[in-house]
């Protein structure tokens, strides 16, 4: 059954060539006991070694059942190993991590046997060699005897054809040495046993032959299988299917076609990951402490940057919490003037600048002039000029209202000059406009140390706003203070709204007529005062409710407000600030509701203020649309006359005001002046701007206008001042409140389709894209938060980077670590290829072990960053106002936690790939 031809085997060493064998030729019968005896150093355990697969001869043959070795691949020694070979070692050779049962199914594991099966046979095994219950106690808690009987179980679980021993009493006392030989013996009568010993004693009492060797011969052999007798025992044991087999096998000429005919035969010694993953994690059990020490210095990295990913989604939750809020803010708005952003960011990113080489001695010139006409064009550039047609405007008014909660149109209409109420100062009560309440106050901070602040009057308190048509959309971010509020639904209704701190401003009450006269300028007294005396008794810190609830106001049309007047044949009109002096009953406007914002508003449609609703603009629309200063003004003589005038409409007011500190009151008179109303991209452009005569009116109601500031020409001036009177009823301006952040995508594809190719169909008419102007839409919250997360993005990127210098160390580490680790698993190493694992298992074994510490590793870090990442939501939540300031997401957790297994598994190719080319032999005998 087994043969070897002049076997030969050489060892080179530094200095020279060592000849183990030198020429052994052997043949073994399919059952006997052989015992191998010889000096240290003849040979005796390379010959068994070979025999066994773990070595192989340098020149000669080993025949197996008839078959040639000479063409052996490692897969087929393998094979050989595992089916064919049981090893008996003299230290046992035990796997300490695995229990007694684990140690034996090891090499059925291999062989892939089902795990039923598998550990049915194992049990079977351990019985035979009296080893019953002892199942899964681990190998330190077995005497010697009885570990040696486990490495017997071991060598028989796979039921071999040849045991091989190699001193298997060495270790063990007498009385245990003659029960684990009994043993042996009986298991010769059915397998071949190979048994190599220095006891003379033992190998004649217990074996049926007996070979001697002698620097590297064979010297002596007591009972010599001849050829004869082995060519009838291959016949007997060999089926006619086999010796064609071996025939086929005969004729093969490479490693490559042998090794396709042997799989035919379907036997593996192949151990999956699985199992090399389990001998891997109870290795690392049994090193519990060290394992969880590897675990989380390996784990740090992963914290740095799990702990930047989670504040940076944190940080974009919370902006992204805001955006539905931020929305009723920062709406989509459409208007007859705005800014090309795209244009803006690709100025902010470039420079004209080219650099020069200067000469020395020579005071270049840095042309001043041409950056500014640069500029110029530059910001020229920037402005967009929109044409909102009436198609335009039903094209949005078509919009699918599931797109936006609300949908305000502008028609560019400042109430204040056609808005009147009671005005009280002294004991004298009139009924004026906002207009004209607006110009007193102006005029009489001028007359104190406010003076420098006076226009802050109009600028820090806008009047009148028309508030979006959607109440429900309303009711989502303000609710209702004091008794019987309501919200404003009728024309003739409006609301206070207060601020995030429920207060309202007081030069916006001074404005409305709130304060008397003498109230607000003890508010301006305590506040300028270098003393800090005022009057307690004038001074208000609040109103109460009622007080605010009720007020009522009235609005008149134009032809109640403007008087036509004639001067040397040339018509013109003056304001009636008094309504004394208007005919005629107006609309009254009363004051039914006070809405605060609800706390968890940051960021609400409405800011603090007065407001009116649509019904109210549709009515002053109406009432306006015939006014005679409309007709006038678009007439030729009225061109004429607004356009050589730097003001076209005139007005006279009255004030009575202690001036200089005397006794007494001094009554005042003022000229008021009505142009057109510039507006509010133009004021702007003027205040930044020292050309032209400019103005100090603005598109809130009145007050100076100038022409020609910027190139703007009279015509776009008048026609914003007929807008600002309720003149057009087309709307200039659009705002657009989209329902979500996630859904304003579909706000701004439907704006955009305006502006495509195609025709589109409007109440029921086709309009070709020849017929359509390009209408561009602001959309400034996308702008703001993509820039924020890019900042974000940014600063994350930068963190990580940094963080992933410790990521690469404790990589190194855990690659060190596992080198470790190869050393001390050598000897697991040898016991795995002897039992006819791949190297490939070998390689599979650390791979294993890798995985799990990377697995440990990215687990630790998740669990410590969700940890930390508790903590700071719950020390920042208070602070904030938000919970989730740090907050990984789930599948970013996952990531990383595959990031650290990768990484970790690099880290153990090259420990791994060492462990698999360990030789087996070397591997056993390592201490």
């Amino acid at each position: 059954m087994l043969t070897l031809k002049e076997i030969k085997k050489d060892y080179m060493t530094s200095s020279e060539r060592v000849r183990a064998l030198r020429g052994v030729t052997l043949s073994f019968r399919k059952k006997e006991f052989v015992s191998i005896l010889g000096p240290s150093g003849c040979g005796k355990t390379t010959l068994l070694n070979i025999i066994g697969g773990l070595d192989h001869y340098t020149s000669g043959d080993l025949i197996i059942r008839g078959k040639s070795t000479k063409l052996y691949t490692d897969r087929d020694w393998d094979v050989y190993r595992n089916h064919r070979i049981g090893f008996i070692f003299q230290s046992y050779n035990l796997i300490p991590h695995q229990s007694v049962l684990g140690n034996v199914e090891l090499a059925l594991t291999i062989s892939g046997i089902s795990r039923e099966e598998r550990i049915q046979r194992a049990k079977t095994a351990l019985d035979r060699v009296g080893l019953k219950n002892q199942y899964y106690k681990k190998p330190n808690q077995l005497s010697g005897g009885q570990c040696q009987r486990v490495a017997i179980a071991r060598a028989l679980v796979n039921d071999p054809e040849i045991l091989l021993a190699d001193e298997p009493t060495g270790a063990l006392d007498t009385q245990t040495s003659r029960q684990i030989m009994e043993l042996i013996r009986e298991i010769s009568g059915e397998r071949l046993v190979i048994m190599v010993t220095h006891n003379p004693e033992i190998a004649d009492e217990y074996s049926s032959r007996i070979i001697r060797l002698l620097d590297g011969e064979v010297i002596e052999d007591t009972n010599p299988f001849s050829e004869k007798e082995e060519q009838q025992e291959v016949s007997a044991t060999l089926s006619e299917e086999a010796y064609e087999t071996l025939e086929e096998e005969k004729r093969a000429k490479n490693k490559r076609e042998l090794s396709a005919l042997r799989r035919k035969r379907k036997e593996r010694a192949k151990m999956s990951f699985f199992t090399a993953f389990m001998l891997s994690a109870k290795n690392l059990i049994s090193k519990r402490g060290r394992t969880a020490m590897v675990g989380f210095a390996g784990s740090i990295g992963i914290i740095g940057i799990a702990l930047v990913l989670a504040f940076s989604a944190g940080i974009k939750g919370y902006v992204a919490s805001m955006q539905d809020d931020m929305l009723s803010g920062n709406p989509i708005t459409i208007s007859e003037t705005t800014y090309d952003l795209d244009a803006l960011s690709g100025m902010m990113d470039t420079s004209d600048k080219i650099e020069i080489i200067k000469e020395p001695n020579k005071v270049y010139i840095n042309s001043l002039v041409e950056y500014l006409a640069s500029t110029s064009k530059n910001l020229t550039s920037l402005i967009i000029q929109n044409t909102i047609t009436e198609d335009y405007v039903k094209y949005l008014r078509d919009m699918p209202e599931e797109y936006y909660s609300a949908m305000l149109f502008d028609y560019g209409i400042a109430l204040a000059p056609s808005i009147y109420t009671q005005f009280k100062y002294g004991n004298t009560v009139e009924n004026v406009s906002i207009q004209l309440i607006t110009d007193r106050y102006t005029s009489i901070l001028k007359e104190t140390e406010f003076k420098d602040y006076a226009s802050f009057v109009t600028a820090l308190a806008p009047s009148f706003k028309q508030m979006p048509s959607n109440i429900d959309y309303l009711k989502e971010q303000y609710e209702l203070v004091g008794e019987g509020s309501k919200y404003a639904a009728e024309a003739g209704e409006i609301m206070l709204v207060l601020d995030a701190d429920d207060e309202l401003s007081d030069l916006l009450l001074a404005r409305l007529g709130y304060y008397t006269q003498e109230e607000f300028l003890e508010i301006v007294n305590k506040a300028t005062s270098d003393n800090g005396e005022y009057d307690e008794s004038l001074y208000k810190e609040y109103f109460e409710y009622d007080e605010l609830l009720g007020k009522t106001f009235t609005v008149y049309s134009n032809d109640q407000i403007f008087s036509k007047q004639s001067l040397f044949g040339n018509d013109y009109y003056t304001y009636n600030g008094y309504a004394s002096d208007i005919e005629g009953e107006g609309t009254e406007l009363k004051v039914v509701g006070i809405l605060t914002p609800k706390d968890n508003v940051s960021f609400g449609v409405l800011q603090s203020g007065i407001y009116y609703t649509e019904e109210l603009t549709n009515h002053i629309l109406d009432m306006n649309a015939d006014s005679e200063i409309f007709d006038f003004a678009n007439s030729e003589a009225g061109h004429k006359t607004l356009s050589m005038s730097s003001y076209a409409i005139t007005y006279k007011y009255d004030f009575e005001f202690t001036k200089n500190g005397e006794s007494g009151k001094e009554v005042i008179s003022k000229d008021g002046v009505m142009g057109y109303v510039v507006p509010p991209i133009i004021s702007s452009m003027m205040s930044m701007s020292s050309f032209g005569p400019g103005g100090s009116g603005g598109g809130t109601g009145g007050g100076t206008g100038g022409s020609g500031a910027l190139g703007i020409e009279d015509e776009d001036l008048r026609e914003s001042f007929i807008r600002s009177l309720g003149g057009n009823g087309l709307a200039n301006g659009i705002k657009i409140y989209p329902v979500s952040f996630d859904q304003k995508d579909m706000v701004t594809d439907y704006l955009t389709k305006w502006n495509e190719d195609g025709d589109i169909l409007v109440d029921g008419e086709t309009i070709t894209a020849e017929n359509r102007n390009d209408v561009t839409y602001t959309d400034t919250l996308s702008i703001v938060i993509a820039m924020i997360n890019n900042m974000i993005d940014i600063i994350s990127y930068a963190l990580i980077a940094f963080t992933s210098i410790s990521l690469v160390v404790s990589t190194v580490m855990i690659g060190i670590i596992t080198y470790v680790s190869v050393v001390e698993r050598i000897k697991e190493i040898g016991v795995i290829r002897s039992l006819g694992g791949r190297k490939k298992d070998v390689s599979h074994l650390f791979n294993a072990e890798t995985f799990i510490i990377g697995l440990l590793a990215g687990t630790f870090g998740i669990g410590i960053t969700y940890l930390v990442s508790a903590v700071a939501n719950a020390i920042l939540k208070p602070l904030i106002g938000y919970s989730s300031i740090a907050a990984l997401p789930f599948t970013q957790a996952l990531i990383l936690i595959a990031l650290s297994i990768a990484l970790t598994l690099i880290s153990g190719l090259i420990p791994a790939r060492k462990a698999a080319k360990q030789d087996p032999v070397v591997a056993l005998r390592t201490e």
